[in-house]
């Protein structure tokens, strides 16, 4: 059993390579979700100014950075993969102490962020353009990437180690600077991202840290003249007021937003391995995650067997404070979410065929957390709220179709399209569903969840808005492409 930590930090921004208290004289409690008797840390809730602050450290870093070869860049990416590495399991408490996750799973979302910075360390010696023949005799025709200059980057809490690496890395190794505004109920493990940089000898104001409310914090990163871009992860609702702002500055934005990830399972799949998926995809890290498996399609032939091996296995899913090892889901991350996800579990109640779980945890420790038990419904009409909308909770609904075209026509039901799965052994239904499923990463026989650093992450519709994250594609965000003609046919007299 891993041990925690039991005391109450308090949080301070992270500008041009100090740690400097807030001067907004604005605090808030964070409280540890599996225990609310605690008090984890004392959050500012910086000021506009702190953030202009923030931006003047970066840009004044940026020609400097800008200048420092990419594969200089990347070796103290690497330098800082393997200060992340060294501390992985310090980090992982850190994690699972602030935001609730077991402590396994902060472990694996803590290596994932090591894999993201690794690959990205690489990239320094691959950043690259193109050279194409020119219409013109004795021409040279070429591209270049060339980095925007300060970015900021708005992150959520339930990956709140490895979206901010996934963001800051390829922003970094092009050469931008950055301003980072955390979730403010995940201020901890941010702060310990700064800190592994700082460690790393990335130069100050290079990467800074503002902790504070979106409405402030946030708001500033988007209208600031001198933010160049902004890369977004969380909800429809800012994403939209973002990506908006965005537009009316001209200012580059990337919004990833939310998902209501389709698994179809066909009559001929193997069910216990498609079982074993759908509700890893619904309750691993208690369904708080965009690519959470949050509707199962399955073909009504395998339908009852199907159902019947889902509640048995869900059956076993144990709830609990998630430095216990027995604990197979942790709390949710706050009141506000229990809220959320108690509502549509009375939604669902009245829409659909209750089968499992329905309602808050109660008794014992579970009086002092935020926990909800795994929840299955039976039944669901595809056009059902529980059915369209994300519940970001562990909660799965179970949809019958008579055949694979409606479960089709139902896994794209949604407004939404940022993971999908298909179980089967049919291959021409496979490559059949991969052509027409709209969203941004399918799995054949594997989780909604899976994503590895090298892959393209990102969604279609209503999920996402402004180029893919991870891969190396991600460099196209945070760069800009520029077009070089040179004519070499001149002769000095």
């Amino acid at each position: 059993m891993a041990t925690a930590t039991r005391t109450t930090q308090i949080c301070r921004n992270f500008i041009n390579g100090q740690w400097i208290d807030s001067q907004s004289g604005k605090t808030m409690e964070r409280r540890n979700p599996a225990n609310l008797d605690e008090v984890v840390a004392i959050v500012p809730l910086s000021s506009r100014d702190e953030v202009r602050q923030a931006v003047r450290s970066a840009k004044a870093a940026f020609p400097m950075w800008r200048d420092t070869p990419a594969p200089i860049r990347g070796r103290i990416l690497a330098r800082a993969t393997a200060i992340m590495m060294d501390q992985k399991e310090e980090l992982a408490r850190i994690l699972t102490h602030e935001e609730g996750k077991t402590y396994k799973e902060s472990l694996v979302e803590v290596q994932r962020s090591i894999n993201i910075m690794d690959f990205m360390a690489g990239e320094g010696r691959r950043i690259g353009g193109e050279t194409l023949p020119s219409e013109l005799p004795k021409t040279m025709a070429y591209t270049i990437k060339q980095p925007l200059g300060v970015v900021g980057a708005i992150t959520p809490w339930n990956f709140p180690v490895a979206i901010p690496v996934w963001k800051a890395a390829p922003a970094l190794i092009a050469g931008n600077t950055m301003v980072l505004k955390p979730a403010e109920i995940t201020p901890l493990t941010a702060m310990k991202i700064a800190e592994i940089f700082s460690q790393a000898g990335l130069p100050a104001g290079v990467f800074n840290l503002v902790l504070g409310a979106g409405e402030e914090v946030g708001d500033e990163l988007v209208q600031h003249p001198d933010v160049h871009a902004v890369s977004f992860t969380g909800s429809n609702e800012i994403g939209g007021l973002i990506y908006g702002a965005g537009a009316r500055k001209m200012k580059k934005c990337q919004c990833e937003m939310g998902g209501k990830n389709p698994m179809v399972v066909l009559a001929d799949a193997d069910l216990k391995v498609a079982v074993e998926a759908a509700c890893a995809g619904a309750f691993g890290s208690t369904g708080q995650r965009c690519t959470a498996t949050s509707r199962i399609i399955v073909e009504d032939k395998a339908a009852d067997r199907f159902v019947a091996m889902l509640v048995a296995r869900g059956q076993e899913y144990r709830a609990g404070d998630g430095f216990d090892a027995a604990s197979d889901i942790g709390p949710l991350v706050d009141e506000n979410q229990l809220e959320t996800v108690l509502r549509y579990i009375g939604i669902g109640i009245k829409e659909a065929k209750l089968l499992l779980g329905g309602g808050r945890l109660t008794g014992g420790s579970y009086d002092r957390g935020l926990y909800v038990a795994p929840t299955i419904f039976d039944h669901v009409k595809w056009d059902s709220v529980i059915a369209q909308e994300e519940i970001f909770g562990p909660v799965l609904s179970v949809v019958r179709v008579p055949n694979f075209e409606e479960a089709l026509r139902v896994a794209n039901s949604v407004k939404y399209g940022l993971s999908s799965a298909i179980y089967t052994n049919d291959s021409a239904k496979s490559f059949e569903f991969i052509d027409r499923i709209e969203s941004g990463m399918t799995h054949v026989n594997a989780s909604t969840i899976w994503s590895e650093a090298h892959m393209p992450f990102g969604g279609t519709k209503g999920t996402g808005i402004g180029m893919r994250e991870m891969g190396s594609v991600a460099i196209d965000f945070y760069t800009e492409l520029k077009a070089i003609y040179i004519d070499y046919s001149a002769r000095k007299d």
